[in-house]
């Protein structure tokens, strides 16, 4: 799959075996890897040069500028200078630290990234997006660089924890259901053989989300328009994984974002309730929380909302779905986000026989 984007077209590659990582070139090069991910696939980096192997702790306390020009620092050594490539392997923070030294080191540098995690494979390893952490600010530094190459690997996911898996599952999910009645009916369908890592059915999938994303990232690729309705279920997402001091990882708290999403999109006459309850069947499958953080106190999430990145004016803004396409709004209240919340809430508890 190649991707057009205004600073350098770049491919994904998917790769059957793992074994596609002991073949990378070594002369020049700098590889970043999860440590975690080292640990459990070492075997394949073994031609790994000495001095040009980083091992980052993937935490969002480490997703830091300090991380990056540590990095930058290290890749000084090398004598090629523009020449250089970076290799990053990881997730999605593992991507946003080696995406941002990528574009500011010698104002620009080959790189090539392979995710490992489902959220990283099917939706953010294309894109362009890095971002960075600031004191207590969240994602506040970025920039748009993509990687040269992307190789996916769907063998990776087979050790993730449950609760990262199901977080992928989240955006796979999502796409599919922002692509209509057809998307719709491809995930009841492919539902089960998903959370059963089935390989072939995660492949296709991965490839259809990042297919449907690649149509708005290359009409809209700095988000100033079209590329904004990616952003659907985003604005309770978000608020949901800050109120949760992050416990709810991104994916899921997407999953609960497109369930209160929909339910305001119901409430506002813009969806059917069929169309929206065959949603919620899907999605409550991969929504595994912990029942006390049910508990959150609804001006909790609205005061997250406003405190958004994504929200231009002291109006809430939000993308909801209609019977043929996605529409930004610009006038949601705080009664419409306290109902969204409390029908999520209630549906929660009652699919999961709480009292």
């Amino acid at each position: 799959m190649m991707i057009h984007s205004k600073l350098k077209d770049y491919e994904v590659v998917i790769e059957d075996k793992l074994e596609f990582l002991s073949g990378f070139e070594t002369e020049n090069v700098q590889f970043v890897i999860d440590k975690n991910v080292y640990c459990l696939y070492e075997q394949y980096f073994k031609n790994i040069p000495d001095g040009r192997l980083i091992l980052l702790e993937a935490t969002e306390g480490n997703k830091v500028i300090e991380t990056a020009l540590g990095i930058c620092e290290d890749m000084t050594e090398i004598s090629a200078k523009r020449n250089i490539h970076l290799i990053s392997i990881g997730g999605g923070i593992v991507q946003d630290i080696t995406g941002f030294v990528a574009n500011i080191l010698y104002r620009g540098i080959r790189w090539t990234f392979i995710p490992t995690t489902l959220l990283a494979a099917c939706d953010s390893c294309i894109g362009g997006k890095t971002s960075l952490n600031y004191h207590k600010f969240k994602n506040l530094l970025g920039t748009f660089y993509p990687p040269d190459k992307i190789h996916i690997c769907t063998k990776f996911f087979n050790t993730l924890s449950e609760r990262d898996y199901k977080s992928g599952l989240g955006e796979v999910v999502k796409f599919n259901i922002m692509a209509g009645a057809d998307g719709l009916d491809n995930i009841e369908k492919g539902i089960e053989s998903l959370l059963r890592k089935e390989d072939t059915a995660v492949q296709h999938f991965v490839c259809s989300s990042l297919s449907y994303k690649k149509t708005f990232i290359e009409i809209d690729e700095f988000d100033r328009g079209e590329r904004i309705k990616l952003n659907f279920a985003h604005t309770f997402g978000h608020a949901v994984e800050v109120v949760s001091n992050y416990e709810i990882p991104h994916g899921t708290a997407v999953a609960i974002g497109m369930i209160m999403a929909d339910r305001l999109s119901v409430k506002r006459g813009l969806l059917n309730e069929d169309a929206v309850k065959r949603s919620e069947e899907v999605l409550m499958k991969i929504i595994d929380i912990d029942s006390e953080l049910l508990n959150v106190d609804i001006s909790d999430i609205i005061k997250a909302i406003r405190k958004d990145k994504k929200q231009t004016n002291d109006a809430m803004t939000a993308v909801l779905r209609t019977e043929s396409d996605l529409e930004i709004i610009k006038d949601m209240t705080d009664e419409e986000v306290s109902y969204a919340v409390r029908y999520f809430k209630e549906l929660y508890k009652t699919k999961n026989n709480m009292s």
